[in-house]
């Protein structure tokens, strides 16, 4: 019984780590755009938006990894043959994977929570996406758990890939021509 609390539990804050993870780029957004209004829009904006990403990344981006992290490793002590399989195997790489693109975040939040911007605003429309790659890979790896199917998997995560660029193409050259959209 306590593996299923345990599993519940990780699986609650691995949701919460990806809500802060898809949220905040997007504040990453807002905020890159506000610091090139004129003022008084740059200070009012800028500080709010600070505000609101300085909670979202300390109350619960933060929390939520280090907390899926220690059920996860807690789930790996109750079953440790899983860390035999070959689909637990190509997970945990994945894992590796969204706590580089965590700590990234972290340096693009630190960069503008000091009003030092060195992306663009599409940059982070783009940089978004990647928490979303990550997701399907892991669901994908864990409901399947096939070699076969996970290359299928991958596969998909291209065609993905291609079409959340495409879209973005779309949507930007429909904000060039419609800038109040």
């Amino acid at each position: 019984m306590e593996y299923y609390y345990i599993k519940s539990f990780h699986l609650i804050f691995v949701i919460t780590w990806f809500a802060g993870l898809f949220y905040i780029p997007r504040l990453f957004v807002y905020q890159i755009e506000a610091f090139h209004k004129p003022s008084p829009d740059k200070e009012i904006l800028g500080k709010q938006l600070k505000l609101m990403t300085r909670r979202l990344w300390y109350i619960i981006t933060w929390p939520s990894a280090i907390l899926s992290t220690i059920f996860a490793i807690w789930l790996l002590i109750l079953q440790p043959f899983w860390l035999q399989q070959g689909w637990m195997q190509v997970k945990l790489a994945f894992v590796v994977l969204l706590i580089i693109y965590h700590l990234k975040t972290h340096q693009y939040f630190n960069q503008l929570q000091n009003d030092v911007v060195k992306k663009t605003s599409s940059f982070m429309r783009i940089w978004n996406e990647g928490a979303t790659f990550i997701l399907f890979a892991v669901v994908f790896l864990v409901i399947l758990k096939s070699a076969l199917d996970w290359v299928y998997g991958v596969v998909g995560m291209i065609v993905l890939g291609i079409l959340i660029m495409l879209g973005f193409k779309l949507y930007k050259n429909f904000r060039e021509k419609n800038p109040d959209a």
